[in-house]
């Protein structure tokens, strides 16, 4: 058994003791503040590497990217489980006009970087994505030997063209312009796929197009190619919408199409490499 100490001597001892504690709690702590210093605590990593919540997104995304949005849309929800993405497809203008109208959607995307900059107080930065160039789509087996652009200039030929308001109409009018090129259309249409559909359909003998938009046409049109140097580039840019009430699930799915799983499906479809 113990000898009981004095009181005096018991305080001094439990002092002592206390303070040879002191400097080895400290030591622990100094090791444990170490140890996840240089790496983030299990939380912290989880919440880093976590995915977006699952959610309902829309998408507004200009008519050349119908066929190969449908595509990426399906690998991205096949990659991300629960989420559902829904596109509105049409010319950039009027998608423009409806996220300034406040329409209900979660991310745009243009087929010029023009309509998308004319977006800034509604739109998170952009990124450019894809690049396109124009052809020009002639009728079924080409009956008037079109062969350039300054073909398009002979009167006997039917040509049309998209408005100038549509990004691929302002191309049109840029390349058109440049060589000194007119160009009397027999209508100016609200989107490249209208332009297209005239084409296909006869109603219409030649048109201005993005290259991508007449890989699925088959052997309706005859593609003719405009050099590099007559030519113009259309940029594609991404943005998530500052009123998407999906803002997390928005940007993910807007970063995720300058991966190289979305980059493969839009080049695999005739798009250039951003």
């Amino acid at each position: 058994m113990s000898p009981i100490l004095p009181l005096n001597r018991r305080s001094a001892a439990l002092a002592l003791t206390a303070a040879l504690l002191v400097p080895a709690l400290a030591a622990c702590g100094s090791n444990d503040d170490k140890k996840t210093d240089g790496a983030a605590s299990p939380s912290a990593s989880a919440s880093a590497s976590a995915e977006p919540k699952a959610a309902n997104l829309t998408v507004l995304a200009a008519s050349s990217l119908t066929d190969v949005f449908k595509t990426a849309g399906a690998a991205y929800e096949k990659a991300h489980p629960g989420t559902k993405i829904t596109f509105s497809f049409a010319g950039s203008q009027e998608l423009a006009a409806q996220v300034k109208q406040g329409a209900p959607a979660d991310a745009l995307v243009t087929a010029d970087t023009k309509t998308m900059d004319g977006l800034k107080a509604e739109v998170n930065d952009p990124a450019i994505i894809a690049k396109n160039r124009l052809v020009i789509a002639a009728g079924k087996d080409n009956p008037f030997k079109v062969a350039g652009l300054k073909d398009l200039a002979d009167t006997k030929i039917k040509v049309v063209l998209a408005a100038p308001e549509v990004p691929v109409g302002r191309y049109s009018k840029q390349i058109l312009d440049a060589q000194k090129i007119e160009v009397k259309p027999v209508s100016q249409e609200p989107n490249v796929r209208a332009v297209l559909s005239k084409v296909e359909l006869g109603e219409a003998d030649a048109g201005l197009v993005y290259k991508t938009d007449t890989i699925k046409s088959g052997d309706k049109v005859a593609v003719v190619d405009i050099p590099d140097a007559e030519n113009a580039v259309a940029s594609y840019p991404a943005a998530s919408l500052k009123g998407s009430k999906n803002a997390e699930a928005a940007a993910a799915f807007v970063a995720w199409l300058s991966t190289p799983e979305a980059q493969k499906i839009l080049q695999d479809a005739g798009f250039q490499k951003a």
